[in-house]
């Protein structure tokens, strides 16, 4: 993981805005229309090189490549392993479930409403071990012509993969957990081995409180979260956790959110994951104060904060003052150099989505560049 002893990096979680032209041939391939897979290749490795360039335009140290392959950060499993091929996945999610009409609007999403999640009913496997290779080949060359402090790639965890896909084929969660870290170890390896940063998206640490076990107890919540990252820490073994980085994410849509699982009802399981770095929301109206939970919880030895400083459903750009305090308030409690700059979330998690303009979420990114120069000047004078 990158560090800095001298300034505040920044970063972001993932995905970004998708090209129009990129977004027409992703829906037509995700709706079973025939798309020239070469033309596919050829446009996402370009857009690849488009957005890489605008990350270190805006200021961004930490760049990647924009999860520019993936119809969404999780579904995109499906066009990489077998076994998926039952019926697709329905969801409720516990905080819209009271606001029918809001329901309606989130799940009405162009993008959303496109995702296939077809349940697990056969054996798990790699189907295509070609695909994360391309997606590093791809980055290595955009970053070839730009400056930037280092690059990370983003795969889905065993659990979020385990939300997204319904288990109907292995007798318990236990063994379709553990088919699934090790189907996943290939691309998790695959992007350590070409040396980049691997973030490990982990939502359902947090999100799968109020989707998947709903109808859990806290307590009963929290075991399951263990075996979740006992099994990520399984799928990563091989792997130092200095160049492992996680995201924690509670859903990033623009729902009400009351029903998220506190962040002090999890902190100490998420820090037994063995990535060193925590990417986690912090900017939004539900989990901006958690902050404070630092005044009370040491972060251990050798692991590194990622806040949220700005945010990513809303068109605000945040002041780079704002931005200045956020990024303050957590180098106060953990140490100036264990803390990154980052986004809530990502800002194209699925193909389509569109709840920042494209043009914004640069804007954004450039003004948390600011505000961590700003902080620096705060912290390192």
């Amino acid at each position: 993981m990158q560090r800095s002893t001298e300034r505040f990096l920044t970063t972001h979680t993932g995905s970004l805005p998708r090209p129009d032209d990129l977004i027409r041939m992703m829906y037509a391939k995700e709706e079973g229309v025939p798309v020239d897979p070469v033309a596919l290749a050829a446009r996402v490795k370009a857009a690849v090189a488009e957005l890489v360039k605008k990350q270190a335009d805006a200021g961004v140290d930490l760049v990647n490549d924009g999860e520019m392959s993936k119809p969404s950060y999780a579904t995109y499993i499906k066009d990489r392993l077998d076994g998926f091929g039952g019926t697709g996945n329905t969801f409720v999610y516990q905080d819209l479930a009271e606001f029918p009409k809001l329901q309606q609007r989130v799940f009405g999403d162009p993008g959303r409403s496109r995702r296939k999640t077809p349940a697990c009913n056969a054996p798990i496997k790699v189907r295509d071990k070609q695909a994360p290779v391309t997606d590093a080949d791809n980055l290595k060359a955009a970053l070839a012509g730009v400056k930037a402090a280092g690059g990370f790639m983003s795969a889905a965890s065993p659990g979020v993969v385990g939300l997204f896909f319904r288990n109907d084929y292995y007798p318990s969660q236990e063994k379709y957990l553990a088919a699934i870290a090790e189907a996943m170890r290939h691309e998790y390896e695959t992007v350590a081995k070409a040396g980049f940063v691997l973030q490990i998206d982990c939502p359902d640490l947090a999100m799968g409180r109020h989707i998947q076990y709903a109808g859990l107890t806290v307590p009963e919540f929290r075991k399951r979260a263990a075996l979740h990252v006992e099994a990520l820490n399984h799928a990563v073994a091989n792997i130092p956790a200095e160049q492992l980085r996680m995201h924690l994410c509670w859903g990033n849509y623009e729902g009400p959110h009351h029903k998220d699982v506190a962040l002090s009802d999890i902190i100490d399981i998420v820090f037994t994951a063995r990535p060193s770095a925590i990417s986690l929301e912090a900017a939004n109206p539900r989990h901006a104060h958690e902050w404070m939970l630092f005044e009370k919880v040491k972060l251990p030895d050798g692991k590194v904060l990622i806040p949220g400083v700005i945010e990513s459903k809303s068109n605000f750009i945040e002041h780079p003052e704002l931005i200045a305090q956020r990024i303050g308030r957590y180098a106060k409690l953990v140490g100036r150099e264990n803390v990154i700059a980052g986004s809530d979330c990502g800002f194209g998690t699925w193909v389509g989505q569109a709840a920042v303009d494209p043009d914004v979420v640069f804007a954004k990114l450039a003004a948390m560049a600011d505000g961590a120069r700003i902080a620096t000047k705060q912290f390192w004078g």
